[in-house]
């Protein structure tokens, strides 16, 4: 039996719930993190990216000198440039898009990308998975019609751009032995992207925007959200398959949605409210194990 898909059946209930539980909420965070602090022009998008990854990468480097035997950094290249051009990219399209529209049109394109390469690779297509995919599919577009005011189209191809990012990363943490160590190394790699975004915005006349507020949910995002997040994400992600990884990541619209009510001040729908248990329960009925013969 393929490794991957024995423990995948394992994930709900047992000791990968917990992280599962926790990256999905770190990854709704960071939406709410940067919706917060770029609404009110707390901080520029580039800083907000900066700050995310750079306190990002001290706070895991300084995770892994101060572990027992100080592990050393891994990761790629690879990874780093996915994870730089989604956090990028992400923080670009927050500008214009609110918390719970941005989080739908991300995870949507990891959905489709995740899906593409798990055909791609020749994962079967079980008719459960695909089911429930299709089902939380559907309760996210109701969550956005009728009568929603369309995104900006601009932000919302930044925002589709950076979900495939995203879904590159997700699916290089796949192979990841020690996800601690690699997802330390991808963001100690992105700090020279950084360096060179940075030169770039300083030549064309770009200046940075910084408040106390802002560089704190920068940090919030890159320390709790990210850096945190992230390594939890790369432990859990290998045990699930690229249709499960893509589908269990559609619970994020609805929970940056809800993070929304409670603290943007978005209004609480019977819309919102319905669409919620249609993608969680499309997202369950995903992620149900295959029952035994």
């Amino acid at each position: 039996m393929n490794n991957n898909k024995a423990c995948s059946a394992r994930l709900p209930g047992h000791s990968l719930l917990l992280p599962t539980v926790l990256s999905l909420l770190a990854f709704a965070a960071n939406s709410l993190f940067c919706r917060l602090a770029l609404r009110d022009g707390a901080i520029d998008a580039n800083s907000f990216t900066a700050l995310r990854l750079g306190s990002g990468a001290v706070f895991l480097a300084s995770v892994l000198w101060f572990s027992q035997g100080r592990r050393a950094p891994r990761g790629s290249w690879a990874a780093s440039l996915a994870l730089f051009a989604y956090a990028w990219l992400f923080s670009l399209a927050y500008l214009q898009l609110g918390a719970g529209v941005g989080a739908l049109i991300l995870f949507g394109a990891v959905q489709v990308s995740m899906f593409a390469y798990g055909l791609f690779r020749g994962e079967s297509l079980q008719r459960r998975v695909m089911l429930g995919m299709l089902i939380a599919f559907t309760g996210l577009i109701a969550l956005l019609l009728p009568g929603a005011d369309a995104p900006p189209l601009a932000s919302a191809l930044i925002m589709l751009v950076a979900g495939v990012a995203w879904g590159a990363y997700s699916v290089l943490g796949k192979g990841s032995a020690d996800p601690l160590a690699d997802t330390a190394g991808n963001f100690l790699r992105s700090l020279p992207l950084l360096l060179a975004l940075g030169l770039g915005l300083i030549f064309s006349g770009a200046r940075a925007q910084l408040s106390s507020e802002g560089v704190l949910y920068a940090l919030g995002s890159g320390v709790l959200a990210s850096g945190a997040g992230y390594s939890l994400w790369y432990g859990v992600v290998k045990y699930l398959s690229a249709q499960q990884a893509a589908t269990l990541q559609l619970s994020v619209p609805v929970i940056a949605a809800l993070g929304g009510v409670m603290l943007l001040g978005e209004p609480l729908s019977w819309r919102l409210s319905l669409t919620s248990l249609v993608v969680l329960g499309g997202v369950a009925l995903a992620l149900k194990p295959a029952r035994r013969e």
